[in-house]
């Protein structure tokens, strides 16, 4: 997760570069249920509104809680398909927070109501983050189900009602990119506290939808609005968030963009980018699904690590047998073609390496998304040299 209101407050509050932060252990992202009551056009879980056999049940749940409290992870986000789905996920919240983790729920909202929302409000989550894929018709086509979008934001506003931090999360397509400044508009009308946007990321349905991924210039118009939109917020002494996923690109981008604007503080951005480091998959990230796999992060579901059932998450996360592991942990990262070549690779880390498997079956091919043109990574330039010479 790249956190763009964290590096453009630093252009107004520079604070001191210190040494790097080393988490105890991975936020967990943790699909405990692949049942949902949508079948979402980019959905990487492939979920569907049936039960699926062989879920891990409330007291292994509990089972696997203990082994990451002690391995020191700090942060649960529950995720599903549709996490209220499950009967026990309102035990299972509590007992997290009980426990002093960092409890997020990743819901698509339509299922937050007037009847359960009490009960949200007493667990106490950290966040409540809620997709939303554009306004209502957008949303609603997909979603692939009329409704869905009034059912989403009737959920956003219960909770803005009882006080819970809430945002939304949206993943940037070339079908839905138009609905992005309507989007932001929407947070600012509904004074919701935090936005994410998630590029596509080929994997489940995402992978079979790859066709409609973002252009390139697509992509690199919205991160600019999103900068924009951030930078005002920033300015107007607001505390709204603003964080994108799936694409690590992004904090190159972001250097190039205050390179435009704030060419005095390019600096001391690169170097808290560089402390930051980029994609973290494997490293401080980490997923376990609804079985009990687990995998380097949440686009990883075709590739699993191990099972919880048959070891502890803390032995399967340390298990550098495993060659994806072992060269997510390296230092830099073994990749190629122009990731590996990169001026810029102390600050992305290679970006997204599922892409790369997707497209080329190879871990540690060039990400097919970055969509920072060859001379504002180095490449142009390296190139015309290796000419004169």
């Amino acid at each position: 997760m790249f956190r763009i209101s964290q590096y453009l407050h630093e252009l107004q509050s520079p604070s001191p570069l210190g040494p790097k932060r080393h988490p105890p252990g991975p936020v967990v992202i943790w699909n405990l249920i692949r049942r949902c009551n949508l079948t979402c056009k980019h959905c990487y879980s492939i979920s569907a509104d049936k039960d699926f056999p062989g879920e891990l049940s409330t007291a292994e749940v509990f089972a696997v809680m203990d082994d990451l409290k002690a391995f020191g992870v700090p942060v649960l986000i529950l995720s599903g398909g549709e996490p209220l789905l499950r009967p026990d996920i309102f035990d299972i919240a509590r007992r997290a927070k009980t426990m002093d983790f960092y409890v997020g729920l990743s819901s698509n909202g339509t299922l937050i109501d007037e009847n359960n929302i009490a009960q949200i409000a007493a667990i106490g989550f950290d966040y409540v983050g809620v997709s939303l894929d554009g306004l209502r018709d957008t949303h609603d086509r997909f979603r692939r189900k009329a409704g869905a979008f009034d059912a989403s934001m009737r959920g956003i506003r219960l909770c803005k009602a009882q006080g819970i931090k809430v945002g939304i999360r949206f993943t940037l397509t070339q079908d839905n990119a138009q609905d992005l400044p309507a989007l932001l508009q929407l947070m600012e009308d509904e004074e919701i506290d935090k936005f994410y946007l998630s590029h596509l990321n080929y994997a489940g349905r995402g992978n079979k939808n790859r066709k409609d991924d973002a252009f390139h210039r697509t992509t690199r118009d919205a991160m600019d609005l999103l900068f924009d939109t951030c930078w005002r917020y920033q300015q107007q002494g607001s505390h709204k968030e603003f964080v994108t996923g799936n694409n690590d690109a992004d904090g190159v981008y972001l250097l190039h963009w205050v390179r435009r604007h704030f060419p005095e503080k390019e600096a001391h951005l690169r170097a808290k980018l560089m402390q930051w480091g980029g994609n973290s998959s494997g490293v401080n990230v980490a997923n376990i699904d609804n079985l009990g796999h687990v995998h380097p992060d949440t686009m990883w579901w075709n590739y699993n690590l191990g099972d919880v059932r048959q070891r502890p998450f803390s032995e399967i996360w340390q298990d550098l047998s495993d060659p994806l592991m072992a060269g997510l942990k390296q230092s830099p990262r073994p990749v190629k073609g122009r990731c590996g070549a990169c001026a810029y690779l102390d600050i992305c880390n290679g970006n997204t390496r599922v892409r790369a498997w997707q497209t080329s079956q190879d871990f540690w091919a060039e990400d097919p998304a970055c969509y920072v043109d060859d001379e504002e990574i180095g490449l142009a330039e390296a190139s015309a040299v290796n000419q004169a010479e």
